[in-house]
């Protein structure tokens, strides 16, 4: 790697860690390459947010393929988890502490395989209140933070595939193929209810965007030494 490939673009494929932000990555990568090429600036940007507890792909532009940032969003991704079932949270996940409790003895495990068919094919579904759409020129979070609730609208996504993988109540583990703007948390939610129940993410994994795999990613741009050796 040297500093004209870096500025040209460069796609690095990063398996983000537990509690990082996205941003926290995009700002590490950018770190490192300015110190080692001794560069005042360089553009990087990364191609879907993962939230702080959620690990796996993401995809880190640099240069000129930053402005392929939205064509890279766009594409379809998997991901793997885990949902607690009969248990709400505010967040849809780990984020903050349950709230609701539901009944889970009617629960079977052709019931549980049978309700993820609701929501395969087109569908529309409510972003968390917990998310960073804007309204108004306020994040939702922001608003959720102050207490405040909002009316959300409906977005309309894809579920190619969501199959339940394991069943160890009240844990389910599932994998998922779906659209741009799915929120993986809001599918946990409502899969709760679909079950008549309550549901939350408990764990959050994404494997492949696209053509590109976690398996092919490799953390050590996250440290001086991999652009120290590979000048």
């Amino acid at each position: 790697m040297n500093v004209e490939k870096i500025q040209e673009g460069h796609v690095f494929l990063i398996d983000k860690p537990l509690d990082w932000t996205s941003f926290d990555v995009v700002n590490k990568i950018r770190w490192n390459i300015r110190k080692t090429y001794d560069l005042k600036k360089i553009k990087v940007g990364h191609a879907g947010t993962l939230d702080p507890k959620a690990t796996g792909l993401l995809l880190i532009c640099t240069g000129k393929l930053t402005k392929r940032i939205d064509e890279f969003q766009a594409q379809e991704k998997t991901y793997t988890g885990t949902i607690k079932l009969g248990v709400t949270t505010p967040t849809y996940d780990l984020e903050s502490e349950e709230d609701q409790t539901f009944p889970t003895d009617h629960f079977t495990e052709e019931i549980i395989h049978e309700a993820t068919k609701q929501f395969i094919g087109e569908i529309e579904q409510f972003p968390p209140m917990h998310s960073a759409i804007k309204v108004d020129g306020k994040r939702l979070y922001e608003l959720a933070r102050e207490g405040v609730e909002i009316e959300r609208k409906a977005r309309k996504i894809t579920i190619h595939d969501f199959k339940i993988t394991k069943i160890d109540l009240p844990f389910v583990d599932f994998e998922c193929h779906c659209s741009k703007g799915t929120y993986i948390r809001s599918l946990a939610y409502d899969f709760g209810k679909a079950l008549n129940s309550g549901g939350y993410l408990t764990a959050l994994r994404r494997t492949k965007i696209g053509d590109f795999d976690v398996i092919n990613a490799d953390n050590s741009s996250l440290e001086i030494s991999y652009f120290e050796d590979n000048k």
